[in-house]
């Protein structure tokens, strides 16, 4: 009997524990994210990650290129969502449709498009983003890199 009671005892505990630690995921920060795209762990930083707020949930891209990958994958139209970019000169989050963007930068998959809320020369716009990476038009494909390095 003092044997079930240490059992029963410890069932509850681990009970506890366990619902304890699947309620206090609600607090989670940029830092413990992931992209739903690359399943890569979001910088504290910010710097070129995006957001799309999206029937109450809110995901977290560490790359804009993974952004416009993952809305293609799921049928999520970008025009119809709330997009927020880190924008790399004001250090905020600004709506993507107000951006705009360098397509030769160091990024964390290697697309290369980071955001800006003040236009910069050659800069682009999130519809060009779009098409760019669905084309494969990014620093990520070798020849596309080697052609914007050659220029």
């Amino acid at each position: 009997m003092k044997n079930f009671n240490i059992l029963r005892t410890f069932l509850a505990l681990f009970t506890l524990f366990f619902m304890s630690a699947c309620n206090s995921s609600d607090a989670v920060t940029n830092s413990e994210q992931r992209c739903p795209k690359c399943n890569m762990s979001t910088h504290e930083s910010n710097i070129n990650t995006a957001k799309l707020h999206n029937k109450a949930k809110t995901y977290v891209f560490d790359d804009i290129g993974c952004l416009v990958l993952w809305a293609k994958d799921t049928d999520t139209d970008l025009n119809g969502s709330d997009v927020e970019v880190f924008s790399n000169d004001t250090q905020k989050y600004i709506p993507a449709s107000n951006a705009f963007f360098t397509t030769d930068e160091q990024t964390p998959m290697n697309y290369g498009f980071s955001a800006y809320e003040k236009k910069r020369s050659s800069s682009i716009k999130i519809d060009e983003v779009s098409i760019k990476m669905l084309r494969g038009e990014h620093m990520a494909n070798p020849k596309i890199r080697k052609q914007m390095l050659a220029n």
